[in-house]
Formats: C-alpha cells, sequence, structure tokens
C-alpha cells in the first residue's frame, strides 16, 4: 500500500524544483500566466482523480466502489447547485472589493454551506423514492456525515474563487495537489483496515484537510495583503442581483452538461451511457482549460475594467491556438485512447469524442463571451447564451441520438457550439467593448 505523510500548511506542498520549473515555463504576464496556473490545477485534480479511481476498484469490490461512488457524486452535485455559483461570483467582484473582501468572503461561505444543507437534507428525504439504494444514508450518523460533507465540498469549491479573484492561483494548485494525495493515502489507510466506508472516510479527511490548509493562508495572509492593496476601495452595488443572473445561467449549462448520460441512457441503454461518459470525460478536458483562462480574464479586467476589451483579444488568440492543438491532438490520438479501456469504448466512442474535441474551438469564443457578459454585468446576455446552448444541445441531442447514436451527441454539441459562436461574432459589438480611446491615441512626444 503506498505510504505518506502530511503535507505542510505552506507552499512547499508542491516541491522546490518542481515549483521553479513550473515557474520557469508559465508566461510572465498576469494574465496568462494565472490562467495556466488554473489550468494546471484542473488537470493535477482529472489525473490525481482518475488514479485515486483505478486504486478504489483494485482494493474494493465492485459493489462498495459503486456505493460509495454513487455517494460522492451525490454530494458533489448538491454541493454545487447549493454553492450558488458563488464561486464564480468572488472571482468577478473579490479583485476590486479591497477592505470589503474577507466580509464578501465570509458571506459566501455562509451562504454556501446554508444552501448546500438544505439541498443535502432535501435528497435524504427524497432518499427512499429517487435512490433507494441509498437508504444507508439515513442511518442518523451516516446522514449526518453527509450533509456535512456537502456543505464542506462548498467551501472546497468557493475557496478556489476566492484564491482566484485575490491572484493566488498558485495556492489553488497546492489546494488539489493536497486534496488528492491526501485522499489517496488515506484511501489506502481504509483498505488495509478493511473500512467499507474506506472511500467516503479518504475523501472527507482530505477535505478537512484541504479547507483548513487553503483557509488558513487565504484568511490569515491572502486577504489581508489584499484589502490594504484598496483600503477605500467601494462595496460594489446590486451584488445580489447579479449572483441570482449569475446561478440561473450557470444551472442552465449544468443542466446541459448533467442531463446528457440521461439522454444516452433513455435512449440507447447502459452499455452505450458507459461508453458516452468515458468519451464525455476526456472531450471536457478543453472545456475546462478555456473556463481557467476565462476567469483569469475576469480578475484582471475587473481590476482594470479599461483592460477589457485587449485582455479578451490577447486571451481569445492565446486559447483558440491551446484549443485548435488540443482538439488536433484528441482527434489523432481518440482511438488510441479509448481502446485503453477496451474495443467497444473504442469503436463506438472514437467519433463521438472527436467530435466533442472539435466543438471546444467555438466553445471558446461561448465560454469567453459569458465571462466578458460577467465583467460588465449584462446580465440577460449571461442567462440567454446558457440558456440557449441548453436548449441546444438537449433538443438536437434528442432528435440525433435515435439517428446517428453517439456521434448525434457529438453533433449536437458541435452544431450548438458554432451556431451560438457564429451569433456572437456576428453581433460581436453587443458584448466586445470597444477599445479604449486612449489606446488608439500616438504617445506624447517627448520634451526637447
Amino acid at each position: 500500500m503506498p505510504s505518506g505523510r502530511t503535507l505542510p500548511p505552506d507552499a512547499t506542498a508542491i516541491p522546490e524544483a518542481i515549483r521553479a520549473r513550473l515557474a520557469a515555463a508559465l508566461p510572465r504576464e498576469p494574465l496568462l500566466r494565472n490562467g495556466h496556473l488554473l489550468a494546471v490545477s484542473s488537470l493535477v485534480s482529472t489525473v490525481l482523480g482518475a488514479v485515486f479511481w483505478v486504486f478504489a476498484t483494485h482494493w474494493y469490490d465492485a459493489r462498495t466502489v459503486g456505493l460509495n461512488y454513487a455517494t460522492v457524486s451525490a454530494a458533489t452535485l448538491l454541493s454545487t447547485i447549493g454553492q450558488l455559483n458563488l464561486s464564480d461570483f468572488l472571482v468577478r467582484f473579490l479583485p476590486a472589493a479591497g477592505r470589503h473582501t474577507r466580509r464578501l468572503v465570509l458571506a459566501c461561505y455562509a451562504a454556501g454551506i446554508g444552501f448546500s444543507v438544505l439541498a443535502a437534507v432535501a435528497f435524504l428525504a427524497l432518499v427512499p423514492v429517487v435512490a433507494p439504494r441509498l437508504d444507508f444514508l439515513l442511518d442518523p450518523v451516516t446522514a449526518v456525515f453527509f450533509v456535512t460533507y456537502t456543505a464542506g465540498y462548498a467551501v472546497f469549491v468557493l475557496q478556489d474563487g476566492a484564491l482566484t479573484g485575490v491572484r493566488s492561483p498558485g495556492w489553488v494548485v497546492n489546494e488539489n495537489l493536497i486534496f488528492a494525495v491526501v485522499k489517496i493515502v488515506l484511501l489506502a489507510a481504509g483498505a488495509a483496515l478493511a473500512l467499507f466506508a474506506g472511500i467516503l472516510i479518504s475523501w472527507a479527511g482530505a477535505l478537512v484537510v484541504a479547507l483548513l490548509v487553503a483557509n488558513w493562508f487565504l484568511l490569515r495572509r491572502a486577504v489581508p495583503r489584499h484589502e490594504k492593496e484598496a483600503p477605500d476601495a467601494e462595496r460594489p452595488p446590486r451584488l445580489v442581483g447579479y449572483a441570482v443572473a449569475d446561478y440561473a445561467g450557470s444551472l442552465f449549462r449544468m443542466a446541459a452538461y448533467s442531463l446528457m448520460p440521461l439522454l444516452v441512457l433513455n435512449a440507447m441503454g447502459a452499455e452505450y451511457s458507459a461508453y458516452f461518459l468515458i468519451a464525455w470525460a476526456v472531450g471536457c478536458i478543453p472545456y475546462m482549460l478555456v473556463a481557467n483562462m476565462g476567469s483569469s480574464l475576469i480578475v484582471e479586467s475587473a481590476r482594470d475594467p479599461r483592460q477589457l476589451n485587449p485582455h479578451t483579444v490577447r486571451v481569445l488568440r492565446h486559447s483558440a491556438l491551446a484549443m485548435a492543438a488540443a482538439a488536433a491532438l484528441i482527434i489523432v490520438v481518440a482511438p488510441t485512447l479509448l481502446s485503453f479501456f477496451g474495443p467497444e469504448y473504442e469503436r463506438h466512442g472514437t467519433t463521438l469524442l472527436r467530435l466533442l474535441a472539435l466543438s471546444a474551438l467555438p466553445n471558446t469564443l461561448v465560454s469567453l463571451a459569458v465571462d466578458v457578459a460577467r465583467v460588465r454585468r449584462r446580465l440577460r446576455l449571461i442567462v440567454g447564451i446558457q440558456l440557449t446552448l441548453c436548449a441546444l444541445v438537449l433538443g438536437l441531442s434528442q432528435v440525433l441520438l435515435p439517428r446517428l447514436g453517439l456521434a448525434g451527441a457529438g453533433v449536437a454539441w458541435l452544431t450548438a457550439e458554432c451556431l451560438l459562436a457564429l451569433y456572437l461574432v456576428v453581433r460581436r459589438s453587443q458584448w466586445l467593448p470597444p477599445r479604449p480611446a486612449d489606446s488608439f491615441a500616438p504617445p506624447p512626444d517627448k520634451e526637447k
């Protein structure tokens, strides 16, 4: 069994040599550098998360893995709903919050915890109806554990937004690395002790460690430093209205992601649902990386709104090149990659994965347009883009899955993203701000 020691609550959580090489490889410009750090964090979470479940399937029987996985997935979904998309809210408003930073972070924590608890309790009340095989969660001790974990994971997501908002993306990497490594270590300990709940305990224990370490740095170091940068900053107006609209938009995007597996399951059966999920997990990686760059765009533009236009153009060009390279790579290696899961995954999932990779190109523009709308507080546009995407994806999938098989889902995503991207190109004046007038002015003559 692998063994490890508790990681120290400081930046040395990543070995110095690795950190030095990572720093040298990243761009110096904060706009791109911070986006790359967030992308590294997402990739670390994805890769080590896959390693965790590989170990889990070797150390626990299939029934135990299935029940624990379903429980973790349910808690994660409920926390995502319960945190009200306030992670993106913090990314948008913390950069210019100044002396209001701590109060804003704690208010979001309180709201996320409260609504996550409500969501978890409501789910437990419905377990006999919607998930009877999870009835072990109704035991009083287990129920308290489930509710507490759901609330804790909401804070875990929110602290990522807070760390990003105060321009500490390196600590997002640290925090996710700590969570992943401690989780694997505790998983090994639980397997050695033959604990049925070893998987759940590993997630909960790692969550506690990550929350303590990250919030120690956030509230003791990063927030005070950030508040000193702008002690006279005014509290942003109309925060509740913005949060409600942004949350509504995020629910539509979440529905597009979450309901697709159900559409495949209903249209084609359980086996094809498995083929879809593997291709979907890989195909969504470019989407995730663009979202990371968008978070960096929001932070830097919120600090200096005059730079929104040049920042958007810079990120769009950079991300488009990166997504083109990623799409080309995925298209080439798709059959080989899926073959690791079995020949049926390769045969049924290759075309789907290639179409999802292509859809990442127009999604670059769609995702960044939403982020620009967040900076400009164009609430109708935020909701409208994500509502349209949801309706197009689910509607087209419903029609195309019976006719084209799994490829129908890929065609639906590619078509929806292309239609939205085309609209945004044609109507770019509605969402992209004009370049500041002073950026066109010639430099002043030097004094003679």
